[in-house]
């Protein structure tokens, strides 16, 4: 799939791994559409790359559908829909203090991660659907969602998070299934430790990292939002590449806790 004069979407658009999507998908001749919520940055990135900024909740029906509709009304054929945006939890299922894990906070969870990644595939699809072919093969556009190592390995604490991954996961080959007969093709990156803004910064954020480092085999690092987006461009241009997990990670395992 050839990048230069299509459209793309990217959720999660405004910050770390999607904003490096949306940086590297803009260079080689994509429009891009920031889809987030964080308004001010996301109309930044958005200007910089000569794309357009909509305020999106992806839990939220009506709000994907205005950003897929302004991705598919920017003159190029919407060809690529990349879901990066995503929160992290930390709860155990049963508290330290006997108490259940809060049902509201698992709901969230997985609204934002999981429905959200799902509003974006479907309504995304079914507009790529609506393009002509882009080349012989029959092929329309590519889907890439984001899950985690933890969807496949999670720690203490990670439940609502990992169910969330998870359910990526698993929705990557039946969603690739279903989206052959329009063209579509769907691939799932699983990323490790990267590091990204949401670490913060300073000499506690450092200490931090350095503790995150550990366990990582090679090379011994936190994994970078480029390096995210050099393989979402890799996964877009390789028509080959359907239905697949990939794990972004270093050869990171993670240890219980």
């Amino acid at each position: 799939m050839k990048l230069n004069g299509t459209a793309a979407i990217i959720s999660g658009g405004a910050s770390g791994l999607g904003e490096a999507t949306a940086r590297e998908l803009a260079a080689a001749g994509s429009r891009v559409v920031i889809a987030d919520l964080n308004e001010e940055r996301g109309k930044t990135i958005a200007s910089d790359l000569g794309g357009l900024f909509v305020k999106t909740d992806v839990a939220d029906e009506g709000s994907v559908q205005a950003a897929v509709d302004a991705a598919a009304g920017l003159g190029a054929p919407l060809r690529i829909v990349v879901s990066c945006a995503g929160v992290g939890w930390a709860a155990r299922t049963v508290m330290r203090d006997g108490s259940p894990h809060d049902l509201a906070a698992y709901r969230r969870v997985i609204d934002i991660n999981l429905i959200g990644t799902f509003n974006l595939m479907r309504i995304g699809a079914a507009a790529i659907a609506r393009t002509e072919p882009a080349d012989a093969d029959g092929q329309r556009g590519v889907v890439i969602n984001t899950a985690s190592v933890a969807g496949i390995e999670g720690q203490t604490g990670q439940v609502a998070y990992s169910a969330s991954k998870g359910g990526i996961i698993g929705m990557t080959v039946p969603a690739a299934r279903d989206l052959a007969a329009i063209g579509v093709r769907v691939n799932t990156i699983a990323p490790g430790i990267i590091d990204t803004p949401i670490y913060g910064s300073g000499e506690t954020a450092e200490e931090f990292k350095k503790k995150l480092i550990a366990p990582v085999a090679f090379p011994k690092r936190l994994g970078t939002g480029a390096e995210f987006a050099h393989l979402v461009r890799s996964l877009i241009e390789n028509d080959y590449m359907n239905a697949e997990v990939i794990r972004f990670d270093g050869g990171i395992r993670f240890q219980p806790k």
